[in-house]
Parts: C-alpha cells; structure tokens; sequence
C-alpha cells in the first residue's frame, strides 16, 4: 500500500498505517509500494515459474499497451532464465465459481437494485424524460451505500428498447410506450445486472401483454435449466428452442422460417439476437468457464428479450440466479416484481 505522511493526510485524508492495516484485514505482512522492486527481486530469486495475467476475456477490446502489458515485458527482461505460464485459466476458475461470501455480497448489491425499481414504478408516467428515472436510481442506489450503477444504464422508451445498448437516456417516454431498463447497482464492487420493462402509462395493453408473457415464459424456463454439467452453447441452443416456440404462438415467424433458417443464424435470431445468460460477479460479465460444464455456485443472468423494431417495442427480463448442486437455481431478484399484475399495481399505487 502506499505509505502515508501528513502532505498526503492534507490533501487526500488520513490512510492506514500499517498496524491499522494488519487490524482491519488481517494480513501480518505488509509493504509499502515503494518497496515492491526490492521484495519482488527478493521473491523472484526463489521462484522457477511466473504466471503472467493476461486479459482474455470474451468481450475485451483492448488495442493499446497496458500496465499490465509493460510489467509483463519488464519481467520478462528482468529475469530471462524464469519460465511463465499464463494465470488465466486459473482465474476463470477461482472467479466462476462463487464463495458464499460472494453470493451474499451478490444479493445485497441485488437488493439495492430491487429497492430502485421500486422507487421509479410509481414515478414513471407519460411525459417523464428517460434520464429523470436514471436520476431516481442512482439517488435509491447512493442513499443504500451502493457504489452506484453497476455498468452504465440503460433506460429505453419506445424504439429505443430495440437498440441493445442504448444509453443516451434522452428522450421523453411517450404515453402507450414500454420502457426497458437495464440497470444494476454495484455493492463493495460486486456487481448486479436487472433488466424490467413496464409500460408508460402503467397498464399493458393486450399486445403488450402478450409479448411481454412471451419473454417471461422463456425467462422462467431458461432458469430450470441452469445445472451442474451443462454446457453454455447447448444451453443456448435449446432456449433458443423454447423462443422459437413462443415466436411461432405470436405470428412473429412460421414454420417455413424454422425449416429453411440458416444454422449459424436460426429464424428467432431476427426478434431475439443476443446470448441469453453470461457470467457476473466482480463485473457484470464476468470471468468464468464458458466451454466446460457448469458448476454449482456459478452465478449467471437470465435475459431473454423480443424486439419487434415495427412496432416501437422491445422487451427483456433479466434476473441473476445461482447454479446449486441439487435442483432449482437461487434466482437473487426474486424479490423483484416481474408479474404483469404486480408491475401495474405498485405503478398505480
């Protein structure tokens, strides 16, 4: 840690020294940082093997050097006769798999957000601006000890709900419109991921309802098959199945879509185009095991959606569920209204 003296105290507040540090966590041995070179020489002169982190997450896009990149490259010089390996897989594993301690952080940073979903359903009215209920999260999510929004929200009227990661939060939600909100509060850096849609004026109509069911019926099923053993890509492929089905119910495609759909690009792929569960935790996507079997104690969200640009509409529903050993999954929201019937009774209350 970095050592503190009173310039530092002056202009940033008092830090911990080290005997305050070793109470608060526990951890007997502590450096300052500007010892690291010499203790981590002192380390490396004992060691065979550096295992280097590399960023391999499935979303990175990173395209420039990083600190990480240019401590690799000094090691690497700095002791040539070392052998490396890289650390990643053993990441994915560690962070894949949560602890209960992490689960319980997990669903208070998800109690926060239901606690902010609540507080905007009797706000939302026709003529509120998309960026007033970002407003009133964060306001629920700070006032809670959140950290705020666990990613950036989405909060989306009408059209916008079609374009997955809006997040201008600009325009003004229109009376017979539905409102998509994909938002998260983030609790001592463990985050949340939610995502309800509702309906302006705080009464589906039938079309809406029927949609909206639609996706609720995928959620809930996509949950029950979330188990030890099951592999990421055929769990994709059978919710696929099950919002195929629904789709086929809605008139939204036929069964000539189905039988001539590209394999690489089945026909429920036009109204429902993204994965349906990825990994959270540290960060929203977070690392884990995507090729091997599922594990109890992993932590995955559950979002499917339909989007249907011709008609101003797009609905998804997202929960975040733990993985058990032994039937159901925990579902962490399920405490946070989802329920036609609930949704438009607490807007009109």
């Amino acid at each position: 840690m970095t050592e503190t003296n009173k310039h530092i105290e002056v202009w940033y507040g008092a830090k911990y020294s080290k005997e305050e540090a070793e109470n608060v966590s526990g951890i007997k041995t502590i450096y300052w940082l500007s010892e690291f070179n010499k203790v981590f020489y002192d380390l490396m002169t004992e060691a065979e093997t550096i295992y280097f982190n590399t960023n391999e997450h499935y979303r990175q896009a990173v395209e420039i050097e990083t600190r990480e990149d240019r401590f690799i490259k000094k090691c690497k010089l700095d002791f040539p006769a070392h052998k490396w390996e890289k650390s990643n897989q053993i990441l994915q594993q560690i962070r894949g798999v949560k602890e209960p301690e992490e689960i319980e952080i997990l669903q208070t940073a998800c109690d926060i957000t239901n606690k902010g979903f609540r507080r905007i359903l009797p706000f939302v009215k026709p003529g509120i601006m998309e960026f007033e209920i970002e407003a009133e999260f964060m306001h629920e999510f700070l006032r809670n000890r959140s950290d705020g929004f666990a990613y950036t929200p989405i909060i989306a009227s009408g059209y916008s709900a079609c374009v997955l990661h809006y997040i201008e939060n600009n325009k003004e939600c229109k009376d017979g419109d539905m409102l998509l909100m994909d938002v998260g509060a983030d609790y001592a850096n463990y985050s949340s991921d939610m995502t309800r849609t509702i309906p302006v004026n705080g009464k589906f109509s039938e079309r809406q309802k029927e949609i909206y069911n639609a996706v609720l019926r995928v959620k809930n099923e996509a949950t029950k098959m979330l188990s030890p053993g099951v592999l990421w890509a055929e769990y994709q492929k059978e919710v696929g199945k099950i919002m195929s089905s629904e789709l086929l119910e809605l008139g939204l495609i036929d069964k000539v879509d189905v039988k001539n759909e590209d394999p690489n690009w089945p026909a429920y792929k036009k109204y429902f185009m993204h994965g349906t569960s990825h990994h959270m935790g540290l960060d929203t996507h977070d690392y884990g095991q995507l090729k091997l079997p599922m594990k109890a104690n992993m932590v995955f969200t559950v979002e499917p959606g339909i989007y249907i640009p011709e008609e101003n509409m797009g609905i998804r529903l997202e929960d975040d569920v733990v993985v058990q050993e032994t039937g159901l999954p925990i579902n962490l929201m399920k405490n946070i209204p989802v329920e036609v019937e609930e949704i438009e009774d607490l807007m009109n209350s």
